[in-house]
């Protein structure tokens, strides 16, 4: 079931997303050869609970910490660590914040120190590209099958691929809801997009072949041919002008 949110609802969601933007810049800043994933979640967990707001991926579905942290082949789910990051590694931050009951999602992808492959670095590039181009596409009247066709089409025009088993989703009093945002689709197909409705955009994408598998920890997943991957996501709601992002980040 879709939950259309209200106005006031999303001025919450909005709360929950400054926040989460705060955390992620902080770490951000500190992503840098030498630095452990654990390290880093810490970060992004003191800066959300210092805001007086509680980390949305701790706890859900048994995962212990506030961050993904996901490695050069790792998609997506990756779990922090004693992993000391390497220069010229590709690395994706996801997180989230539950502030008075509203969730917030967002990922960003970036490149450590400044040994950047060509490929990488347009990897990385193309993918930001196309989270935005999503986002464009999330016009009201248009429909979901919209945002999934505008991403694919632009990541497959440089010889990227989508990663097609794991999807956006909509958001709100929880994290994951109603409905699917696939990273893929039709132009016409899904349900249509309308004022009020607020969903998390988040494309994946692998260099090389969309195929993947899941860790023996159950929750990191892996490109098979080891070729690397970047992930970006914000939360946005359809308002009356538009798609507004609730996860921008602080300045834009």
């Amino acid at each position: 079931m879709i939950e259309i949110k209200t106005p006031q609802e999303i001025g919450k969601m909005k709360n929950s997303g400054k926040i989460l933007s705060a955390s992620l810049l902080a770490v951000r800043e500190q992503i840098k050869p030498g630095q452990t994933t654990f390290a880093l979640d810490k970060i992004a967990e003191k800066v959300i609970v210092d805001y007086g707001a509680v980390p949305g991926f701790k706890g859900y579905r048994g995962f212990l910490n506030a961050t993904c942290i996901s490695v050069n082949d790792e998609i997506i789910h990756g779990i922090p660590g004693d992993r000391i990051l390497k220069d010229g590694d590709v690395v994706s931050i996801d997180s989230g914040v539950l502030l008075d009951g509203w969730f917030s999602d967002s990922a960003f992808t970036v490149i450590v120190g400044g040994r950047a492959k060509k490929e990488d670095r347009k990897l990385v590039e193309v993918t930001e590209r196309a989270l935005y181009a999503g986002i464009d596409a999330a016009k009201i009247g248009n429909r979901v099958g919209d945002i999934g066709f505008t991403i694919q089409q632009y990541v497959e025009s440089f010889g990227f691929s989508v990663v097609k088993d794991y999807t956006g989703h909509g958001i709100g009093r929880h994290l994951h809801e109603d409905p699917s945002v696939p990273n893929f689709g039709k132009h016409g197909t899904g349900i249509k997009i309308r004022v009020g409705l607020c969903i998390a955009i988040e494309p994946m994408v692998c260099a090389g072949s969309d195929e993947l598998f899941v860790e023996s920890n159950g929750w990191t997943v892996k490109t098979v041919d080891h070729a690397n991957a970047a992930h970006f996501e914000h939360t946005i709601a359809i308002t009356e002008n538009g798609p507004e992002i609730l996860t921008a980040w602080l300045g834009d």
